[in-house]
């Protein structure tokens, strides 16, 4: 997976509940998530971001000597350095920048977890910025790539660094692309087996992803994996504050929202579409909770999907796809929604099958 190059601390953002548009220190990765998780609820890991672009970029302290390399904090765009099947499905959108001159510079945590860790990453090309392979165009015109994006970097721990194994209720029927790799994960004491486990969730959610995202399903468009990280598109806005800062505040789960009765059906319609995608393609979420699906403005946006259960090859799918339905239909039902589980769950396994 490529890394960042370290970054002055000054120059990392303290995502959670920021009050102004200044960056804060903080202390080493390890002391902040281990901070984060004994002290933050996972709703309050949602807030503005400050963006290091336009206005605010020598505020943010990102300008340096040479704008056509990266500074602290930043690296070259890897979309062109992974391989063509490690990259989202076409038609690529028109807001995905692809140019080659592009920086990826990362902003700060969007949120923490037991597994992976989702930051917030800006791809951009520097004013000016040109490279004889530049851009998407065969034919040597100009690329009609965006000039600036921003994107989810979630990125899983090693086996030895996560807190969190998933059980072979969601492996079981799963196999990897190469049987020597299969053998592998089922050797964890060897190191190509752990190496092997480590990227099998992130490969996962990439390969759900791209499936999906072509069908039709309400997902963040894949942008591309590369080790254990995967770029996906980012869901919320941005806003600008009154001295002119530039904020990316990313959309609230959907277990904070208090919709309007119209809007509570039409959510309900959204989420039922996307539970249908995933049926026909032979999937259950696995893991659906509201805790799970974004509520962007009047859309809502499925995530956190490496644990998508084979509904045919495992034996314990049924259980899985139920207990999704329950989940989602309790809070529905909650705010007044009359919806059955169990009508949703035949439904679902019919199409299916």
């Amino acid at each position: 997976m490529s890394r960042f190059p370290e970054a002055p601390k000054s120059l990392l953002v303290h995502a959670a509940n920021r009050s102004n548009n200044q960056p804060s220190t903080r202390p080493t990765a390890d002391e902040l998530r281990a901070a984060r998780r004994a002290q933050v609820g996972r709703e309050e890991l949602e807030g503005p971001h400050p963006s290091t672009l336009g206005a605010d970029l020598s505020d943010a302290g990102l300008a340096h000597a040479d704008p056509t390399q990266p500074g602290p904090g930043q690296r070259w765009s890897t979309w062109r350095s992974v391989a063509k099947g490690q990259r989202g499905p076409e038609p690529l959108p028109d807001w995905l920048v692809t140019r080659d001159a592009a920086f990826d510079t990362e902003l700060g945590i969007l949120k923490t977890g037991k597994e992976a860790d989702a930051f917030l990453i800006e791809r951009a090309v520097p004013p000016g910025a040109v490279t004889p392979s530049d851009g998407g165009s065969s034919d040597g015109g100009s690329s009609t790539s965006a000039e600036r994006c921003l994107l989810v970097a979630k990125r899983y721990r090693s086996l030895e660094h996560g807190q969190f194994h998933r059980g072979t209720e969601y492996t079981e029927g799963r196999r990897t692309r190469r049987t020597r790799d299969q053998r592998a994960m089922e050797d964890r004491k060897s190191a190509w087996g752990r190496a092997v486990s480590a990227t099998q969730w992130a490969d996962a959610e990439f390969v759900a992803l791209r499936s999906l995202w072509s069908a039709g399903a309400p997902v963040p468009y894949p942008v591309q994996i590369d080790g254990t990280e995967v770029l996906m598109e980012f869901v919320g806005t941005e806003v600008t504050d009154d001295a002119g800062g530039v904020q990316a505040v990313a959309a609230p789960r959907l277990t904070r929202e208090r919709p309007s009765d119209d809007l509570l059906e039409s959510y309900w319609e959204q989420l039922t579409h996307g539970m249908s995608v995933l049926a026909r393609l032979g999937f259950a979420h696995g893991d659906l909770s509201p805790y799970n699906i974004l509520a962007d403005g009047e859309r809502l946006v499925i995530i956190d999907l490496p644990q998508v259960v084979d509904l045919v090859a495992n034996p314990f799918a049924s259980d899985v796809l139920l207990r999704d339905c329950r989940t989602v239909c309790a809070w529905f039902t909650a705010r007044g929604l009359d919806v059955d589980p169990d009508v949703l769950f035949a439904d679902l396994l019919a199409q299916a099958l």
